[in-house]
């Protein structure tokens, strides 16, 4: 099983709204519009989406700063409802597992952290050249596991995420609506359907 972080495993979503909307008004854009963004996005494509006419050191100041907000905002960081119990049952049946995420590896570390989830293996939007929707995340980790991609599920909540689970080959797994090959309520569904 391969998943993603942010809104997956972490519930990191009010931190994502409060440091994204403060970085909107910093850079006099309209919060609302970069949240509907942001999500599940590498925050560089975020950026580079918002700040087009910047350089790429303007770009670069941009992204280091919404990773100090980010990084010092772990007030509420919690597991997913069902994510300590999935875990569990995938260590306990001996399902491998991995998360790859479009955060940097210092917030990746925080959050999960806070969160109490420790993987074994991580790969963050420092370990590739491509960000999803690029399937290299997922084929990369898939390779670190030690599976064919073609024997994975990819967990994600968000499109971009889902499109490069699905890019890669992989079986997919919605959350929060979003449509994959299953689409789960929350991670309580997968621990059910593996102990049944």
């Amino acid at each position: 099983m391969l998943f993603d972080m942010d809104g997956t495993l972490v519930d990191s979503d009010a931190v994502v709204d409060r440091s994204w909307s403060a970085w909107a008004t910093e850079y006099g854009l309209s919060p609302a519009t970069v949240l509907a963004v942001a999500h599940g996005n590498p925050a560089a494509a975020t950026i580079a989406q918002f700040l087009p006419d910047h350089s790429e050191a303007e770009r670069a100041e941009a992204g280091a700063r919404i990773l100090q907000l980010e990084v010092d905002d772990v007030s509420d960081v919690v597991a997913t409802p069902g994510a300590p119990e999935l875990i569990e049952t995938l260590d306990r049946l001996g399902v491998p597992w991995a998360i790859y995420t479009s955060a940097p590896a210092q917030l990746a570390k925080v959050r999960l952290d806070a969160a109490g989830i420790a993987p074994t293996i991580l790969l963050t939007i420092d370990d590739v050249a491509h960000g999803k929707p690029d399937p290299e995340g997922y084929l990369r980790v898939a390779e670190l596991v030690g599976v064919p991609i073609e024997q994975c599920l990819v967990v994600e909540d968000s499109r971009v995420g889902l499109a490069a689970g699905q890019a890669s080959g992989a079986t997919t797994a919605g959350l929060k609506g979003v449509p994959g090959d299953i689409e789960l309520p929350d991670l309580h569904r997968l621990v059910q359907l593996f102990t049944e």
